[in-house]
This record gives structure tokens, sequence and C-alpha cells, in this order.
């Protein structure tokens, strides 16, 4: 679909962009925490499950969970050091979950070594899909689902096009921006696994306009053969949303309760890729990612390379933050979750974390009001719903309603509605409870 000129979909907002402060700023290692908090649980579906004791000397990229079911994948030690001991840690949902507690050793070299190599050439595409999981790859985007999941094409699906989601839509974060030009060769690299994998006949790179120098520096490296072209996209958001990049890239509308493979697409996070690029040719796991540190608290901003189970805590007191900091996001302020404690740990599926001051958290913490019926969260929601219907069928508990009558499952809690809201009613919030419940209430007997 065009709209002035660029492709893109219906509705959507226009928050401000505030990516000008880490843009330009390269990729930086992170320094090692004095103990890193490796959770069992860091994707949708079963933990990991630990094949490490108390007191083993792990070396850096050494598994130390594996699967435990299809619908999970492995964890790798972040550092070559000492498992301290196996326990208990608080996640951004609140909960506390099991964990691997690593001290990592002050002078190690911290060299990864090979494992066995995966070569696109000559593995099968299940041997493939074999390496991806036992690589510990999820959604790098912030959905965390396993990645080898998504590309076992069921029977009776097909695949025609690939799409690298390079939109990074959500304001503040550079993470993807990054990735895109220091990691070129990676990125094609993993576009040819993920071609193999899905059987898929090309491959678009979806990038927004804001980011023209990554799109210039993606379409100049090109690999001559490789079926894939890069698009440039209106900067709007949610442009990064699978169902919105589909309408934009393709034409094509995803049903009502589907999903990608229902429109013969499937899409793949840009640093999702370039990880499948990096890893599978040495036999590599996931033992650290790409995050942006950004926000008005921090003092030094950046995109760092940061170990996994880094916590929180240790993050803020080596970029410095305000002495009014007030907000704490794993992500950016659209999508992202105010972290609920400090010792959180850093996981695959954080891309950023976003700090605030009071002055601008007191702005996210306006008085709420009643509807007034003003229909600005119907102009923006990108799948046509009727949040302010929706909203007040939550105030109701009116769960089931909202599911069977008014597709409350299709919302992806984008936020669009929530920022439009003149009522400053937390609409999106509202939907998640609701969701919540209609999720609980299925499973149960």
């Amino acid at each position: 679909m065009r709209l002035l000129g660029l492709k893109t979909f219906r509705h959507g907002v226009h928050p401000p962009e505030s990516k000008d402060a880490t843009s330009g700023l390269p990729i930086r290692q992170f320094p090692f925490a004095p103990m890193l908090v490796v959770p069992l649980s860091q994707h949708l579906g079963k933990p990991a499950k630990a094949v490490v004791r108390e007191g083993q000397e792990v070396s850096r990229g050494q598994t130390i969970a594996e699967p435990d079911g299809f619908m999970s994948v492995a964890m790798h030690a972040p550092a070559s050091g000492i498992v301290d001991h196996i326990g208990l840690t608080p996640s951004i949902s609140g909960q506390m979950v099991e964990a691997v507690f690593i001290r990592p050793f002050p002078g190690s070299t911290q060299e990864v070594s090979p494992g066995r190599r995966c070569d696109v050439e000559t593995a099968a595409p299940d041997e493939i899909i074999a390496a991806i999981q036992a690589a510990g790859v999820v959604g790098l985007g912030g959905a965390a689902f396993p990645t080898h999941v998504k590309l076992k094409i069921p029977e009776g699906k097909s695949v025609d096009t690939l799409i690298i989601n390079g939109v990074e839509c959500e304001p503040y974060l550079t993470t993807d921006h990054r990735v895109m030009l220091e990691q070129r060769d990676d990125i094609y690299s993993g576009i040819r696994y993920l071609l193999k994998v899905t059987g898929a006949e090309r491959c678009i790179l979806g990038v927004e306009n804001n980011k023209a120098d990554a799109i210039e520096h993606l379409r100049a490296g090109l690999p001559d053969g490789l079926a894939a072209s890069v698009e440039g996209l209106e900067v709007k958001y949610p442009q990064g949303a699978e169902k919105m990049l589909i309408t934009a890239l393709l034409g094509r509308e995803v049903p009502s309760g589907g999903l990608p493979l229902d429109a013969r697409a499937l899409c793949v996070n840009v640093a999702t890729c370039a990880e499948i690029g990096r890893l599978l040719p040495g036999g590599r796991g996931i033992q650290e990612r790409v995050i942006t540190i950004t926000g008005p608290a921090i003092e030094k901003k950046g995109n760092y390379r940061i170990p996994i189970g880094t916590p929180l805590r240790f993050i803020l007191e080596t970029v410095g933050v305000a002495e009014d900091v007030n907000r704490i996001f794993l992500g950016g302020p659209m999508m992202g979750a105010s972290a609920p404690d400090l010792d959180i740990p850093i996981t695959k599926g954080t891309s950023g974390v976003t700090a605030f001051r009071d002055l601008e958290a007191q702005r996210t913490h306006a008085m709420e009001y009643p509807c007034i019926r003003c229909g600005y969260c119907v102009d923006a929601c990108p799948i046509f719903l009727n949040p302010a219907e929706l909203g007040l069928l939550a105030k109701n508990g009116e769960h089931q309603r909202m599911a069977a009558e008014r597709h409350l499952m299709d919302c992806f809690e984008c936020g669009s509605c929530s920022y439009v809201c003149p009522s400053h009613i937390p609409l999106v919030q509202h939907f998640r409870v609701a969701k919540a419940a209609v999720r609980k209430a299925r499973a149960t007997p």
C-alpha cells in the first residue's frame, strides 16, 4: 500500500522519534558485571533445563541449559566463570523465575570457543532449525518468540516472501539501526539460512526512511544472486508490527485471528537475522545482544553489546543516571515495560533501557477523565478496532464479550490508542488485563 508515495499502512500515530542521541553512536562492548544472572525462561514457551551445577566452572558460550521440548531454547554462559548458585531472580513480569548465577573470572580473556558448525550450503532445513534452537535464538525485537518454532512451516502452509524487519519504529531505540550499519554481512548470511529453511522465493528488507544511511548501506552491499531487495517505508508508528509490515510491503492483510503465514509471509527481526548469520557458521549460541541505553535520565547514552544476564542496577551504575530518575523502561516508552525492580537482568528480549526523569514521568501520569467519544483512538488503531468501546467493556469486566464480539485478541498492544487519548485513559493496560483473563479462562478445563 502506498500513501504519499511511500509504502505504509492506514491509521497509526507519529510520536516523537527521539533517536538522534544514539543513532550515530557505534556499538560498544559493555563490561562484565560481578554477577551475571541468566534466567532459564527468556522466551515464550517452556523454560530451559539447567545442565550445570553449583560450583562448576563454565566457559563463555558454553551451553548451561538445554531446551525442554520443542517450544524451548538453549541458554549459554555469557562469561567464563563459576556457577555461584541456581536460584530465583525477579523478572520484568514481576514474578520470580529460576536462573543460573555466574560469577565471571576477572582475568579471563572471555573468548568464545567454536561449536558444531552449521553450513548453509550443505545443511538440510531441519538441521538449520535444530541449530537455531541449539543457539538459543529468539525474536530480538522484543517478543522473544523462539525463532526455530516460527520457521517450522506447518503442513499445508507455504511462504513466498521472507520479510526482514528493520523498521524499528519504537521511539528512542536505535539498536536495529546500528546492526544494519555494522553487521551487514551477518544479515545477508542470515537471510541465506532463512530462505533455505522457509523455501521463500524472495526476501524484502523493510526499513523506515529515517534510516536512509542504513537503506543505502544495505543496498550497496546486496550480494549477487541473492533474491533480496531493500524497501524504504514511511516513518510511522507501529510500522514495525508484523501485520502492518506485511500490508505495507505486500498489500496483503493477515486475517483476524490469523498469522503471517496466512498471508504467505514470514517476518524476522533484522537483529535476529544477523544473529543467525553470525552464530550458525561457528556453531555458537547467544551470550550477548545489542541494546540501546538512552532517555533523558541517562548520562552515557549509547548502543552497547551487553552480556545476557547483566543486572539493570549494574547497567545504570555504569552509564550513570540523573538524580531525579523516575521511570525506567526495558524497551521503549510505547511497548516497553516499566521495570519493577533494579535487580532484573537483561534477557534476549531486551531491546533497550530507556530512563526518564521526574519531569517526563509526570506527563505520563496525568489524571484520567471519562471517555468523551472523540474517536481519536479509532482513527489511530492500525487494525481498525474500536478502543473506546473495548475500554468501556473492559471496565465492566466483559472480557469474554470483548474477545468474542470485538476482536480483542487481534490487538497487539501497540499503545497508539493510549497515546492519542485526550482523557488519558490507559486503554492498552485495560486490554492487557482483559486478554490475560480470556487466556486464563480458555486454559481452564
